[in-house]
């Protein structure tokens, strides 16, 4: 099975930008749907976006939409969190996952493996 470790996760103003990496071990991406959560204090776990086996790009909901990009470099064996314009509301754990599954949602019961978390926090 893969393993994910996320790392980028910073202090960050509002405002600004942040690319969080998640880097994956013990087998190649490829093989799976690769997708990024987050989640704040006190609330649920909250998709933010995925990109396919096929490299097709599932973007998050508002208010997300437009302003994060997942990518992901199959040579590099890593996953990409592009996350532009950040505000307060986005301080949160950003945490990698990993699907087999080749129709997947924004639930978090469709990613089978989790990488440990990355904080990212916004201050004003």
């Amino acid at each position: 099975q893969v393993q994910l470790v996320e790392s980028g996760g910073q202090l960050v103003q509002t405002g600004g930008s942040l690319r969080l990496s998640c880097g994956a071990s013990g087998r190649p991406i490829s093989v799976y749907a690769m997708g990024w959560f987050r989640q704040a204090p006190g609330k649920e776990r909250e998709f933010v976006g995925a990109v396919s086996r096929s490299d097709s790009n599932m973007p998050a909901a508002d208010p997300m939409k437009g302003r994060f990009t997942v990518s992901r470099d199959n040579a590099k064996n890593t996953v990409y969190l592009q996350m532009n314009g950040l505000n307060i509301g986005d301080t949160a754990v950003y945490y990698c996952a990993a699907t087999t599954l080749e129709f997947f949602g924004a639930n978090p019961r469709d990613w089978y493996y989790w990488g440990q978390g990355t904080q990212v926090t916004v201050s004003s």
